[in-house]
């Protein structure tokens, strides 16, 4: 079955006083592609960089303090260059006058990650938080790409582009959708705003095809103190106790030089500040490449984080900057995890904390202390952070496979574990090294997750 994809215009219907945002989210989005290209086009004096890996670990960190847009956007303001830069590597060896790329057009890359795509709207990540935009919809669409794609649940949504009509101050949604149903054929009516492209390699969707029946979730529960992570295979990730005293001495210091009013300790808390950044933000990086190997090394497909929202006013004793550390860590990963070819996604917090991961009894009473949980129905006893780990992990598990629609069930979903992996239906698969793992951190049974 080849992939047939088609693209779409359709008009949107932008809210009133809301144009502003998306015109300073093309100009971000447009600073992050130039000042890519102007770091990537180093002819003649060097070789060029097309690799968006190293783009990305080079100018990730100050495109995000420059702008307001979120990691995804300045991941595709970044990429967007690279490929250019790429283009134009390619034509200056076969002998063609070229030139570092500038971009002007108006246009923003989206994908799933910075929109939520629907039937009849559209939710977009911008400068100034997310924006619901309605289709301008024609009353009978029967026979037009709008009603044959855009409206057929045979098609679904794939990374689109936003763009700017400066004649009529409208805003088009160029958005690209796939066929997923395996019974229909490809209508080869031509339209001037339908574009139609097939895969050359059977295998590769074959391969995907194999991929999508398993997924594999591995849960991360942050902390404040303890370890920064904890993973559902059992890995502590980070010192969370040192970034916090860390900070609490660098608050001490600073307020004692504040306190003298000199130019010179100006100076010095500026300096004082900026190596904590970067020595917060090193050990942030560290942190995401291990939770990554922990996903490749459990051949994992996704990665769940609880939600972040409004995470200081739930979590005891976290602090703004607590807040800020764990946004940081869950962009990190999220960016590294698209290179890898993972998903990366935030579920609901409520309860991963109080629920056993083994019988599913849920109480407060669970909680003896702060770093252990006893079950009081199941008496089973383990690591508090590590339980909720899999809690996560878990509710991933659920949205999943509440999305198939198979009538055999639908592809397997299963958790990552230290001794293997377990399904939502309780089917546990133990690792090689299983053995190796003590009774202490995880045994499961078939009901590890529970039901």
């Amino acid at each position: 079955m080849e992939d047939v994809i088609r693209t779409v215009k359709v008009e949107l219907d932008v809210p009133d006083g809301r144009c502003e945002d998306l015109h300073r989210t093309n100009d971000q989005f447009l600073h992050c592609a130039n000042t890519t290209a102007a770091w990537a086009w180093r002819h003649p004096n060097a070789y060029c960089v097309s690799s968006k890996r190293t783009a990305e670990n080079a100018l990730y960190e100050q495109l995000r303090d420059e702008t307001e847009l979120t990691a995804n956007l300045v991941q595709k303001g970044i990429r967007r260059a690279i490929e250019a830069t790429k283009s134009g590597v390619a034509r200056r060896e076969k002998g063609e006058t070229t030139s570092q790329r500038h971009f002007d057009a108006w246009s923003v890359v989206y994908d799933k990650r910075a929109a939520t795509f629907y039937r009849d709207h559209v939710s977009l990540s911008t400068v100034n938080g997310r924006l619901e935009c309605d289709y301008v919809l024609p009353d009978d669409a029967e026979g037009t790409p709008i009603g044959e794609y855009l409206l057929n649940e045979d098609y679904e949504f794939r990374t689109s582009t936003l763009q700017y009509d400066r004649s009529t101050e409208s805003f088009y949604l160029h958005t690209r959708m796939r066929r997923t149903g395996d019974d229909q054929e490809p209508s080869t009516t031509p339209s001037e705003d339908v574009h139609q492209t097939r895969s050359d390699a059977a295998h590769q969707n074959a391969s995907r095809s194999e991929d999508a029946k398993h997924r594999t979730v591995l849960g991360v529960d942050l902390n404040v103190d303890g370890s920064l992570a904890v993973t559902s295979t059992g890995a502590f990730v980070g010192k969370a106790d040192e970034m916090t005293h860390r900070r609490r001495e660098f608050e001490k210091t600073r307020g004692s030089m504040q306190r003298s009013g000199t130019r010179s300790a100006h100076l010095s808390i500026q300096s004082m500040e900026d190596r904590e950044h970067r020595w917060m933000q090193d050990e942030l990086h560290r942190a995401s490449n291990r939770i990554l190997d922990e996903a490749r090394d459990h051949d994992c497909t996704h990665i769940a984080f609880e939600d972040l929202t409004d995470i200081r006013d739930r979590m005891a004793g976290a602090k703004r900057f607590h807040a800020w550390a764990f946004r940081r860590l869950f962009e990190y990963v999220e960016y590294k995890a698209e290179m890898c070819g993972l998903e990366v996604a935030q579920v609901s917090p409520s309860y991963t904390s109080q629920r056993c991961s083994k019988c599913g009894f849920t109480h407060e009473i669970n909680r003896r202390s702060k770093h252990q949980l006893v079950c009081q129905q199941c008496e089973y006893e383990l690591n508090a952070d590590y339980n909720a780990s899999k809690n996560i992990a878990r509710k991933l598990l659920e949205r999943l496979h509440s999305g198939q629609t198979s009538s055999s069930g639908g592809a397997l979903c299963q958790c990552a574990l230290t001794s293997g992996t377990l399904s939502l239906n309780g089917e546990f698969h133990a690792s090689v090294d299983s053995a190796a793992e003590g009774e202490s951190t995880d045994k499961p049974t078939t009901s590890v997750v529970g039901h």
